[in-house]
């Protein structure tokens, strides 16, 4: 086996899927489940059982995950369901998000992640606003790939020109958003058409089956082309008779690339030092990269604690005004003068909302201005102050050290996630108070 093959071979893909309700998607992930090998026999026989009970000749798929959804009716809080497969080309975790529009916060969870998001599409039904509103929750996390799986297509006789007219819209609306690859593929999680295998009924459709983008679609990015940030998470210090002098800051790489000898600039404090020795798993080495888990030695005795930055390269400027675009995830809405806590890598921060700039009509891309809140789902421009200051990567730039989150100081609950700079292109301003349906 040559060394690209495999490295496609252990590579790991995490993607997310989207959809609204009663598209099929509990059924379109037990059938990737069923035809990758990827259920256990006690499970198949347990889905074969239930689905005789209900009178049902072939097994139903879709109560794979059920159990999961029986959890969360039991009111046990499981916001994102995670499935792990693997095929002999590609290891993948799977986000299964909810799919009811009260729900679509949960997609930032199970998105913010993923490298890949599979959203899918009733072909009866095509472009719902549901289906823009995951495609702009996937533009707004900046996922790299998008999959629009056209489901039902057993439904509308495998027309071609049905499926042609629904991806066309899809990939026009997901340009508008910046998304620069999006893949259409026709399916029928029911009947397996071009799930894992290739359909017999659509030999109109030249692509690859949805199995197959997901084993061969290009993963990861490389770390050395990226600028190097580590948040400190813990200072360690034995302050024994062996590790007299010992000072190390333990953390998880968030990109990059560190080695021995580097220049280094601690945030937001702005002091300077080089990379003595690099620890990982208590053996020294010379050289680290994103995701590794390590403590980093520095050559000068500097005053770091949990929350510092230690990046290499180009390095943010440390500010207190904080641009950014946020998803509102609370039933409470969020108002201007709303005092909150900004939790950034390992940072926490107290912070003010001193204006909603504007926010983003999913259906339109306008920037609605003039609103004093944003509700559940809700997308919008925030300006926020905090107590002290942040180094944060514009998000475009860097995933990891360009997103935050807002807690509610008073009981721990999580707001709002934030992307700091702009979200996407839209299409013009308007004026919220004009509008009579916003609230």
């Amino acid at each position: 086996m040559s060394t690209t093959q495999e490295a496609t071979a252990t590579s790991l893909l995490r993607f997310a899927t989207a959809g609204s309700v009663d598209d099929g998607k509990s059924t379109l992930v037990g059938r990737l489940l069923h035809d990758s090998k990827s259920v256990l026999a006690d499970q198949l026989e347990a889905v074969e059982h239930a689905s005789r009970r209900r009178g049902q000749e072939a097994p139903d798929l879709a109560l794979l995950t059920d159990g999961l959804r029986a959890e969360r009716e039991q009111g046990i809080t499981i916001d994102v369901a995670y499935r792990y497969f693997a095929t002999a080309r590609r290891r993948f975790i799977l986000a299964d998000t909810p799919g009811h529009v009260q729900y679509t916060r949960n997609m930032v969870t199970g998105a913010s992640t993923a490298e890949l998001a599979v959203v899918l599409v009733d072909a009866r039904n095509g472009v719902v606003e549901q289906t823009r509103r995951h495609a702009a929750v996937a533009a707004l996390l900046r996922v790299p790939h998008v999959v629009l799986a056209v489901n039902k297509m057993d439904l509308v006789d495998y027309a071609e020109p049905v499926f042609a007219a629904i991806a066309e819209e899809f990939t026009a609306y997901a340009a508008s958003l910046g998304v620069k690859d999006v893949v259409a593929v026709p399916i029928s999680a029911l009947a397996g058409d071009n799930v894992v295998e290739p359909s017999a009924n659509m030999d109109w459709y030249g692509g690859p089956t949805l199995l197959e983008h997901l084993e061969t679609v290009p993963v990861g990015t490389d770390p050395s082309v990226e600028p190097a940030r580590f948040p400190v998470q813990y200072v360690i210090r034995p302050q024994s008779e062996e590790f007299h002098d010992y000072r190390g800051y333990a953390g998880q790489l968030a990109s990059g690339v560190l080695r021995v000898g580097d220049a280094v600039t601690v945030l937001p404090s702005g002091h300077t030092s080089t990379v003595a020795a690099i620890d990982a798993l208590g053996v020294s080495t010379e050289i680290a990269w994103a995701p590794q888990s390590v403590t980093v030695r520095l050559a000068d005795d500097i005053d770091i604690s949990r929350g510092d930055l230690i990046a290499a390269g180009p390095v943010p400027v440390p500010t207190k005004d904080v641009e950014a675009t946020v998803c509102h995830l609370n039933e409470r809405p969020l108002h201007v003068g709303a005092k909150v806590l900004l939790k950034h890598t390992t940072r926490t921060v107290r912070a003010l909302v001193k204006e909603i700039s504007y926010r983003i009509d999913i259906d339109t891309l306008e920037q609605r201005s003039g609103a004093e809140g944003l509700n559940v789902n809700d997308i919008g421009h925030v300006v926020l102050r905090t107590a002290e200051p942040l180094a944060l990567d514009d998000y475009t730039d860097n995933r990891r050290t360009g997103s935050f989150v807002l807690i509610d100081p008073s009981d721990g609950t999580t707001l709002t996630a934030g992307m700091a700079g702009e979200a996407f292109d839209t299409v013009s301003t308007t004026d919220a108070s004009q509008e009579e349906d916003w609230v």
